[in-house]
């Protein structure tokens, strides 16, 4: 007999690619009015299930249940007609479109028979006011940034009116605020009856939201929990094995200056930056949403021009706005967007990995292509890419592994300066360590590594050093041994300039969130 309770059941579920089992007996359940997490490292089949309950793929076994009876779902609309909408981590907006005509696409009110932009634009408004972002309905989505454009993503799910949500990575890149406000959502969506189900590699989002946790390892279902099950134990779960130091920090002797920034200024967005890293050194870039850590770094690599300044690499002077030059001085940039700016999509992973050693990979016009296998080869096992073979497309691995591969190239060109924006945004914690173990590897051998991240724990356990970015200024650097949790803090919400004081407090499970996410 079916628990009325139930809007949701998937039993035995199985699905393979060429080469892959992606799940294999898989079940799961959700209830009205719960928020069920659904928890596993990159690659455990978290996003093959949720694609199969959005209609992007078919199971090959098994069967899923809505309300007790079994139903086939073959595509969005399926999906959609069942009171199912999916909020993806990676975006799926059309740049072009307006704020509302993304909210309401395909969907859009009409008025003797044209569509109705004024109540669309009315409409959309109270949806973005719901999720708490100010943002006119009317403003193109290509003008937003990736914190802003995972609201529209959350109001564009909510216009819905869906009676199952699922959320994947829904906080990776918000704010403090945002995250709040998004809980406010999410618990008022429980409140109403709607059954949630919640993707997360933030372990403290768990206690906080959650009610139960489903853990998928290597394609299987592992274990059923209650979401209050203390952290360690999920990751045991997860992972099959406990992670005894979360940051594996091997600090080392530093030697010269590989990378010199003098007074780069860019108007109105960041104003007299300058700092120093050192063979064999992490330094952090901390600050809150807005205060130009981004900006720095792309600039720095020659992506982005400025206006003044300069910038060294072991005392050369690169030329402004010249990622060549970047590149041949030994520069490497793992950016933010990795789907968008760090990877070919629908290129194979030993052509991302190769994309960066190419050039001198080629003489006379011919490619070593034997020399280019064996150095992918060699850096996937390192890295533990995930993948069916080298030859598999990139588009079709994993969060993780997509990123493991965008760092990937940047170790084969033998980088001696890497700059890591969000390195582990959207890796789950096993991958993270390993994200971690290789930044020491490279600091171990020599090089110099420039860490933006938005999980202030995760700065506070890699940096050497730490610098505080507040309104598009260096507002402060802190010692190993100086930054905490308040200090970095007091410096982000400080106005460069004047003197910090320690007014924010943050507490341990909210720390990641209070240091914002994105830029």
């Amino acid at each position: 007999m079916s628990n009325p309770d139930e809007l949701l059941r998937i039993e035995g579920i199985r699905k393979s690619f060429p080469g892959v089992v992606a799940l294999d007996g898989v079940d799961f359940d959700l209830r009205r009015g719960e928020v069920h997490v659904l928890l596993g490292e990159n690659g455990a089949g978290k996003s093959t299930l949720i694609k199969m309950l959005s209609g992007a793929y078919t199971p090959d076994a098994g069967r899923i249940l809505a309300g007790g009876e079994e139903v086939r779902i073959h595509g969005a609309q399926d999906s959609e007609r069942l009171g199912i909408a999916t909020i993806y981590q990676e975006f799926n907006l059309v740049p072009d479109l307006t704020v509302a005509e993304n909210i309401f696409l395909g969907r859009q009110p009409r008025r003797f028979g044209m569509i109705d932009r004024k109540r669309m634009e009315a409409d959309a408004e109270v949806l973005l006011k719901r999720v708490g972002v100010n943002v006119s309905p009317r403003a193109r989505v290509r003008e937003l940034g990736i914190a802003r454009l995972q609201m529209v993503e959350i109001a564009k799910a909510l216009s819905l009116d869906a009676r199952v949500l699922i959320m994947d990575e829904p906080t990776a890149v918000l704010t403090s605020e945002e995250v709040e406000k998004l809980f406010v959502i999410v618990r008022q969506l429980r409140a109403d009856g709607v059954g949630i189900v919640f993707i997360t590699h933030h372990l403290e989002e768990i206690a906080a939201l959650g009610d139960r946790v489903t853990v998928i390892r290597d394609g299987k279902s592992v274990g059923q929990v209650p979401a209050a099950t203390p952290q360690d134990e999920l990751v045991r779960l997860m992972v099959g094995r406990s992670i005894e130091q979360q940051y594996p920090r091997e600090r080392t002797e530093t030697g010269a200056a590989l990378l010199s920034v003098q007074g780069l200024t860019r108007d109105g967005v960041f104003h007299d930056v300058s700092f120093e890293v050192h063979a064999g050194e992490v330094v952090g870039i901390a600050g809150l949403v807005g205060a130009g850590r981004t900006e720095v770094v792309r600039a720095v690599f020659g992506a982005d021009p400025y206006d003044k300044g300069a910038v060294k690499v072991s005392g050369t002077a690169l030329r402004r706005h010249d990622v060549g030059a970047a590149l041949a001085a030994g520069l490497g940039l793992v950016p933010e967007d990795r789907k968008g700016q760090g990877l070919v999509l629908d290129a194979s992973v030993e052509e991302n990995l190769g994309l960066v050693t190419l050039r001198q990979a080629t003489r006379a016009g011919i490619v070593d292509l034997r020399g280019q296998h064996a150095a992918a080869e060699r850096i996937a096992g390192q890295l533990g890419v995930r993948m069916a073979g080298l030859g598999q497309h990139v588009r079709t691995l994993s969060g993780g592994n997509q990123q493991k591969v965008v760092i990937g190239k940047w170790l084969l060109a033998d980088t001696r300066v890497l700059i890591l924006d969000e390195p582990t945004r959207g890796i789950d914690v096993g991958a993270k360590v390993e994200i971690y173990q290789l930044i020491n590897e490279l600091t171990a051998a020599g090089a110099a590594v420039l860490m933006i991240s938005s999980d202030l724990p995760e700065v506070l356990g890699m940096s050497d050093r730490v610098l505080v970015m507040a309104q598009g200024r260096i507002a402060g650097e802190l010692a190993a041994d100086e930054a905490t949790q308040d200090s970095v803090m007091a410096l982000a919400v400080s106005t460069p300039g004047t003197p910090a004081s320690p007014t924010t407090s943050l507490t341990p499970t909210t720390t990641d969130k209070e240091a914002g996410r994105g830029h």
